[in-house]
Parts: structure tokens; sequence; C-alpha cells
């Protein structure tokens, strides 16, 4: 099925988490925030919310600098 990931068309699997997507991509869950269908999902519902298609998701990095 298709949804959006941060303004691009990405192919995933019906029945795909939010936690999943994130695994599937090698990001480290500590370092990433999720906005799901322009609302902020906090990290312990990620594992809750089934991808359904035409979704929308923007996932941002954390980075360090100085």
């Amino acid at each position: 099925m298709k949804i959006m990931v941060n303004g691009k068309d990405e192919m995933v699997e019906v029945g795909v988490t939010i936690a999943c997507l994130i695994a599937s991509k090698g990001m480290n869950s500590d370092t990433v925030i999720v906005e799901y269908n322009l609302d902020l999902i906090r990290k312990e519902s990620w594992n809750d919310i089934v991808l359904t298609e035409n979704d929308r998701l923007e996932i941002l990095r954390f980075v360090g600098g100085g």
C-alpha cells in the first residue's frame, strides 16, 4: 500500500505499524519523533498504530551539535 513519508511516496506492507516502519529503516527510536497525519505521536503509541493507505508521516531525527 502507498503512504507518504517525509513528503515522498513509499510502498509498505499491509499491517505495518509506525514502530515496524522506524525499525525497518534502521532508525534509533530514541532519536526520532513522528508526526502521523498532522498529529505528533508519542513513542509509546507507535506499536498500536497500524498504517493505512495514504497515511502521511514526517519522521524527524534529533541531531546534536555545538
